[in-house]
């Protein structure tokens, strides 16, 4: 097992090495941007899709049975229609033969109601059809879509998945050199900037991406690296521009034998 850093130089060229592993690996996951997420959101409307087509046809095919149970029910009506019309030829008297045409009457009124009813039912149908026209294309397109971007992130993952695991167990490797207060503070730093950068190198007498000018003593001081020393605006840690070469060529080495 490698010994912890015990120097403040042993320290810096630790927390460097770590930072340029570990931008690496941010570098990596920028390179699939949102595209995780993309599939994830496609999968979730093709999921929601097929589940409203289900519906669909599962309203369609209950429409269906109760337009059959309706016209059982019409068929019912003309059978009891035409027995009460046998009826009519035999009765005595005049108050069964309105008895029974007051009967054929509501047969017939009830079969006008499931006629009328059984039109709704069909345009229910033919609305529902609609929907499931326009819902199977837009499931059609959203799972060509899906196949394009899940093919296009299992493309970005087999050619960095194995260079990302490798760099996350060297991330491992190098942050147990790191003494804890330290690391700490690193960890810290990286998630409170938005490019992730807690240690960073002098570039033109300033902190790496930053516009304000170290003074000269201040850099003297850094590259004696006897102390551990912050950017006064960023807060980030500085490390000399020499060290930082020596470092990122030892780092490079390592990522592209990962590769």
């Amino acid at each position: 097992m490698a010994k912890k850093a015990e120097t403040v130089e042993e320290t810096l060229r630790a927390l460097y090495d770590l930072q340029l592993i570990d931008s690496r690996i941010d570098e990596i996951r920028n390179m699939r941007g949102e595209l995780p997420l993309e599939v994830e959101d496609l999968k979730d409307e093709v999921a929601g899709l097929t589940t409203r087509l289900e519906k669909l046809s599962n309203d369609v095919e209950q429409i269906d049975f109760q337009i059959k149970a309706k016209k059982n029910e019409i068929d019912g009506f003309k059978e009891a229609i035409k027995k009460y019309t046998e009826q009519q030829k035999e009765v005595s008297n005049n108050r069964e033969f309105n008895a029974l045409t007051k009967e054929i009457e509501f047969q017939e009124l009830e079969i006008e109601l499931a006629e009328k009813k059984i039109k709704e039912m069909k345009v229910s149908i033919e609305h529902k059809k609609d929907l499931i026209t326009q819902n199977t294309q837009k499931l059609n397109d959203k799972s060509q879509h899906l196949a394009h971007k899940e093919a296009e992130l299992n493309t970005l993952l087999s050619e960095t998945e194995k260079e990302e695991s490798a760099l996350i167990k060297k991330s491992e490797e190098f942050a147990v050199l790191i003494p804890e207060r330290y690391l700490t503070a690193y960890q810290r730093i990286r998630s409170g900037v938005k490019n992730k950068l807690a240690v960073v190198s002098i570039d033109r007498n300033a902190s790496a991406g930053s516009f304000f000018t170290i003074p000269p003593q201040v850099q003297l001081e850094i590259a004696t690296r006897k102390k551990i020393m912050t950017d006064e605006h960023s807060g980030r840690i500085l490390v000399d521009r020499a060290l930082a070469l020596e470092e990122k060529e030892k780092i490079d080495e390592i990522i592209k034998n990962l590769k």
